[in-house]
């Protein structure tokens, strides 16, 4: 049986109900298309976030690793392309909880410029979409704490020449971080909803050991 790590975060950065914590607990413990899922959340400190999830993957030993981060400003489900060798926190004027706030600072410096992601991220939008949840590809994790968390996982794999397949969602936030007075206007995206894109984006990762070739349609460019 094939095995799914799906990894998330709980509330930060100015998050109070970060949906990657949730759909990750939600989605704990099933078997999606034959594969088994284990969730695991991750501290949100930065010098914290690659040495937490590492162990995991060395210890259970998955097929597929798919982190979660919320992009606070984002429409839809967002599967990233590459993730950079670099953080910069400054860029978005936030730290971590501990106070850290890199800027222009590489994630490993052994490491190359940039990691594709090894899913089949087309595939994986596309399930999501026929499924009735709004998704997109997204060419770039950013230089936060998701793009420094994706290229850790992805550099770990290449590192130790592991046969695993890994990359990173991007979330909405959830409905109640927009209701507050600070954010109206943001876009969000029930918890359900993402649940059920998530298992969607899993069910296609354990089908398809290679990418569609299918075109997929988007307005997204980061």
């Amino acid at each position: 049986m094939k095995k799914v790590l799906l990894t998330g975060f709980d509330d930060w950065a100015g998050s109070n109900a970060n949906p990657a914590g949730g759909v990750a607990r939600a989605l704990d413990g099933e078997t999606i298309s034959g594969a088994t899922v284990k969730a695991h959340i991750a501290p949100s400190v930065f010098a914290e976030m690659i040495p937490s999830v590492t162990p995991v993957i060395d210890e259970w030993q998955p097929d597929i690793v798919i982190s979660m981060g919320e992009y606070n400003g984002r429409t839809m489900i967002t599967l990233e392309r590459i993730a950079q060798n670099i953080i910069d926190a400054t860029r978005y004027g936030m730290g971590d909880p501990a106070g850290a706030q890199p800027q222009d600072q590489p994630v490993a410096a052994d490491g190359p410029v940039a990691y594709r992601t090894t899913l089949p991220i087309r595939a994986m939008t596309l399930a999501m979409r026929k499924a009735g949840v709004p998704a997109d590809i997204s060419d770039t994790a950013a230089t936060f704490g998701c793009n420094l968390l994706m290229y850790g996982v992805l550099h770990h794999i290449a590192k130790n020449k592991l046969p695993i397949r890994a990359g990173w969602a991007h979330l909405p936030s959830l409905p109640e971080t927009a209701a507050l007075d600070k954010n109206v206007g943001l876009p969000s995206m029930a918890l359900e909803t993402q649940v059920k894109g998530l298992r969607a984006a899993i069910a296609a990762a354990v089908e398809h050991e290679v990418d569609v070739s299918d075109p997929v349609a988007g307005r997204l460019q980061i």
